[in-house]
């Protein structure tokens, strides 16, 4: 069974399940994975948080042992910023928790030479506390968009997602898009869990697989779910 810790934000874990659920479309009610989704919307914020470690920690592990306490096989988390805890919440629980930023770097090894460019947007947070770029600093150059189009673009489309206006956010996302198609990434990391939602808000998971600029960790965590759980 697989065991998903949601709640962060409460749209990019049910964002996570509709995508195990396609992946799996058109087969019978009994052919889909077990899974448990707990939304532990309780866990306190993560970018505001960062100075006060042990306290997030603490709420993550009591999501984990849950999960883990009901026979779930592996623990996928679908936010990226919570990653930045992941070395001391793997050792903390016994089951097996898939990185996700690790996830996406060994995706990005198949489909990227050395040395290219790979956008990233995400929250300030992401980037602060480094979960994706200690894997890509290795060999990619990892661009960000600039800090006023971080404001006005990135984390409003974030924002307008948590409020349920996905409208708003596609719209909001394409300035830092551009950016970073103009800037010749040959990648573009959704490094947080809400952006996909915004970019594929009207498209179906066919069109979204087939954007070749777009690497979506959710889609991609879900895929790696699905391996795990028939191996």
């Amino acid at each position: 069974m697989i065991g998903i810790l949601g709640g962060m934000g409460t749209q990019a874990g049910l964002d996570f399940c509709n995508k195990l659920a396609m992946l799996n479309r058109g087969k019978t009610d009994q052919k889909y994975p077990l899974f448990i989704l707990y939304n532990k919307s309780n866990i306190p914020g993560r970018p505001e948080n960062l100075n006060k470690y042990n306290k997030v920690l603490k709420s993550l592990v009591k999501g984990c042992f849950m999960l883990q306490n009901n026979k779930c096989k592996f623990i996928v988390i679908p936010c990226n910023t919570a990653h930045y805890w992941y070395d001391d919440l793997q050792k903390k629980i016994k089951i097996p928790i898939v990185s996700m930023p690790k996830e996406v770097y060994l995706h990005a090894k198949k489909k990227c030479k050395k040395n290219s460019k790979i956008g990233m947007l995400s929250t300030e947070a992401t980037i602060k506390t480094r979960v994706y770029s200690k894997y890509f600093d290795k060999n990619f150059k990892l661009i960000n968009p600039t800090r006023a189009l971080q404001a006005k673009s990135v984390n409003k489309a974030i924002k307008y997602v948590k409020m349920g206006n996905v409208k708003e956010a596609a719209k909001a996302i394409k300035l830092a898009i551009n950016y970073l198609i103009k800037m010749k990434c040959k990648k573009i990391i959704l490094g947080c869990t809400e952006l996909p939602i915004a970019i594929f808000a009207f498209k179906s998971l066919k069109k979204s697989k087939l954007s070749k600029v777009f690497i979506d960790p959710n889609l991609l965590l879900a895929e790696i779910a699905m391996k795990k759980y028939k191996s």
